[in-house]
């Protein structure tokens, strides 16, 4: 009798115990990522996506997807979104992307790590926001939400020896409170920071935990990929000419930036004016007199990704998007902040071999060319296309890097530009 109301009380337990061992030991994957699936989270902008290796990873090795890195200009869809364009004029390339508010350089990084083996010797497309680049560096917030534990311990496990960029990630990693707080991560971390590697001991208990979140996202990563972009981007195909036509598409441009921004005087889209900026415009003048653009660890954090790119012979193209003249005007904001910060991400780029640069800060007065305050718009998208399309169409190039670290140092991430 004892027996039996055990077993009543244990045995679906132990059953489902035994079920979930069985499914994240077991040699099945509830996704099979087919082309279907890999075209849904091309455009899903999901952290499941971005933080694990599975779907990404297949897509950028199939060679039809090229990963474009940003952040949240990515999902602002118009009809001349990058996505939209390469749908409708069956452009030999779809872009993968891989961004959404707050995936600054730290994230990009370790985006860009995990997929080196799949990214080395192609394309890629990278968008380098001012907004990013505040004296403080990446909000803690934002950093938690897309931080991948996966990511970092396959780094860490992977490690032969310790390099300047390994000893600068360590540090910065440690310097939130989601990684400082996690004993094995930190300890291991410590480790890096000091020149040595990952102990034993660390190396095996990061291992076992690698195989769990691996399998989860072996096993969970595809779920929710139906809710993408791909309906806007449909729709929004279907008001482009079928011709591929610069002067159409450019007058096209115009119009839809008209239509689109007739409530305000900024040359903001009407729904982001009334849902962000339309109650509180009045405390708004003068707000940005103080804002900076043109010193803080993001330098560094940025450094880390080009880095990557070269170690991986990757070839790209960085496109640096402008600010809404007529609102950094209203706001304050000085011209001196974004032509500086322009004019020292060009010279990090520049001066080691970076030259595939689309440089549009200046463009910010041009009518429609922001969709609001700080992302591109009708007409920022469709000039910036004209680089995005020549670069991804053209024969690959070799690059040739010269990576020089002075730029992971507090003393370039202080440095003026004008200096």
């Amino acid at each position: 009798m004892i027996k039996q109301r055990l077993g009543i009380i244990f045995g679906p337990l132990i059953c489902a115990l035994v079920l979930l061992a069985g499914l994240f030991l077991g040699p099945w994957k509830i996704n099979s990522h087919n082309p279907a699936t890999l075209a849904h989270a091309s455009t899903a902008m999901t952290d499941a996506v971005f933080q694990g290796d599975t779907i990404k990873n297949e897509a950028i090795a199939s060679g039809q997807y090229v990963p474009f890195f940003g952040s949240s200009e990515l999902n602002r869809i118009s009809s001349f979104h990058p996505s939209v364009l390469a749908q409708k004029y069956n452009r030999g390339y779809t872009p993968f992307l891989l961004g959404a508010a707050g995936t600054q350089s730290l994230t990009q990084y370790s985006i860009i790590r995990s997929m080196a083996k799949e990214l080395t010797g192609k394309k890629a497309v990278f968008i380098v926001s001012p907004q990013w680049f505040v004296p403080k560096g990446i909000k803690e917030s934002y950093f938690n939400h897309h931080y991948s534990e996966q990511q970092v311990y396959d780094w860490l496990i992977a490690m032969t020896h310790v390099s300047d960029t390994d000893v600068y990630y360590a540090n910065r990693l440690l310097s939130f409170s989601k990684v400082a707080e996690d004993n094995l991560t930190a300890s291991a971390l410590k480790e890096v920071r000091v020149g040595h590697l990952p102990t034993a001991w660390q190396v095996t208990q990061m291992k076992l935990q690698l195989l769990l979140l691996t399998r989860e996202d072996d096993l969970f990563s595809g779920i929710g990929l139906q809710h993408n972009l791909q309906g806007k981007i449909d729709q929004a195909a279907t008001l482009l000419p079928d011709k591929d036509d610069r002067d159409q598409l450019y007058a096209l441009a115009n119009e839809q930036g008209q239509q689109e921004t007739n409530n305000n005087t900024f040359g903001i889209k009407n729904s982001f004016y009334n849902a962000h900026l339309k109650n509180k415009i009045g405390k708004m003048a003068g707000s940005q007199a103080e804002w900076e653009y043109r010193y803080g660890p993001e330098y560094s954090d940025f450094q880390l990704v080009l880095n990557a790119f070269a170690e991986n012979k990757v070839d790209v193209l960085f496109i640096i998007p402008p600010i809404n003249q007529k609102w950094m005007d209203y706001t304050g904001l000085p011209q001196s902040v974004l032509s500086g910060f322009a004019q020292k991400i060009r010279h990090q780029l520049e001066s080691q071999g970076f030259t595939s640069i689309d440089d549009l800060s200046d463009q910010g007065n041009v009518d429609y060319f922001m969709e609001d305050t700080i992302h591109l718009g009708w007409q920022g998208w469709l000039t910036a296309d004209a680089q995005i399309k020549t670069f991804l169409e053209a024969p690959r190039q070799a690059p040739s890097y010269k990576i020089n670290n002075q730029f992971l140092s507090k003393e370039w991430q202080e440095q003026d530009p004008l200096e």
